[in-house]
């Protein structure tokens, strides 16, 4: 009667997988597309592959495209779609993922800024550095990157299946005194509104994806000034999909922030949801007990209702774990 149950119970969270369009967040490491257990999975309809903006614009107004049009070439062959995740943002101090050119020329203003994280209870003063930002609110970096987007529109609207833009979260401190140049939590917000409609103009026929988390200078639900509530209502004004990083079912933080937006527009823009480094051993705090790939599903499935589930590489939870429960399950075609 045990055995009969937990069959019973897998069986129903493989058809509640069947719903959703699987991804495999590759990041980096592109190559790791190429491997069977990846390919012969059915249910992974595709690949998503981080590329930089400075690998992407290696001189100015000079593009390199390859690495794309390579990747989305190899999946094409197999069957598979591509997204692609345009990464102008870094969690290592060493690491700037802006082209050079808005290092040097004086018009960029120093093209990307640090960000910053502080202990809690600490003042801002001890802040130590982690990572770099593109100035993804100045208007001299904006333009570039808008012709990014347009570059990337000529060549791959329609070929990819989406692109996504990282996650909406900075952290430049709450006081002011870590602010960059030029930056105020109600410029950042117009700013990223500004880049969705770029994005969203030149690939009208691939999905765009927003990553919207938490926005800078709110914290919901004490203190709400509307800044992601406002992002949230400007995608879907603009046909703009959202989603984020990190699926961690009932996790306060985000059950206050985006999760609930991300449901609210299920159905009205495309939807998605990342299932980041960590997250397969997240326990859920309504439980005490640490989520398995089922849970992950369902919570993105039921209570999410993403229409896209990204999936981290993480061992052993990959291999051992999703790729195991997705090659069993039924695909909606054989329904």
């Amino acid at each position: 009667m045990k055995c009969s149950f937990l069959l019973l119970a897998l069986l129903a969270g493989q058809v509640l997988a069947a719903d959703l369009h699987h991804y495999v967040f590759f990041n980096r490491d592109h190559e790791k597309m190429r491997e069977k257990s990846f390919l012969q999975t059915r249910a992974f309809e595709g690949a998503q592959l981080k590329f930089t903006w400075r690998e992407l614009e290696p001189t100015k107004g000079r593009y390199d495209f390859s690495g794309i049009q390579a990747a989305a070439e190899f999946l094409r062959t197999n069957g598979k779609r591509l997204f692609v995740q345009i990464q102008d943002s870094s969690f290592d101090v060493k690491i700037i993922n802006v082209p050079e050119y808005l290092l040097r020329e004086a018009e960029f203003h120093g093209g990307a800024d640090k960000q910053f994280e502080t202990e809690e209870g600490t003042e801002e003063g001890g802040a130590k550095p982690a990572g770099w930002v593109s100035r993804r609110w100045d208007p001299a970096v904006q333009k570039r990157l808008h012709q990014l987007f347009t570059a990337l529109g000529k060549q791959f609207d329609g070929v990819l299946e989406g692109i996504n833009l990282p996650e909406t979260s900075v952290d430049f401190g709450e006081t002011g005194k870590l602010f960059p140049k030029g930056f105020t939590p109600e410029i950042y917000r117009d700013a990223i509104l500004t880049n969705m409609a770029a994005a969203k103009t030149a690939f009208s026929r691939s999905v765009v994806i927003q990553y919207a988390n938490f926005m800078p200078g709110e914290w919901l639900p004490e203190q709400d000034h509307g800044f992601l509530r406002s992002i949230f209502r400007g995608a879907k004004e603009m046909g703009v999909g959202l989603g984020g990083p990190d699926l961690l079912p009932d996790k306060p933080g985000q059950m206050k922030h985006s999760y609930p937006l991300i449901r609210e527009l299920s159905g009205g823009v495309p939807t998605g949801i990342a299932v980041q480094w960590g997250n397969y051993e997240h326990r859920n705090p309504q439980t005490g007990k640490q989520v398995g790939i089922p849970d992950l599903v369902k919570f993105a499935r039921d209570y999410l209702k993403v229409r896209y589930v990204f999936w981290c590489t993480q061992e052993p939870f990959y291999s051992e774990e999703v790729v195991p429960f997705l090659k069993t399950m039924s695909l909606p075609s054989e329904k």
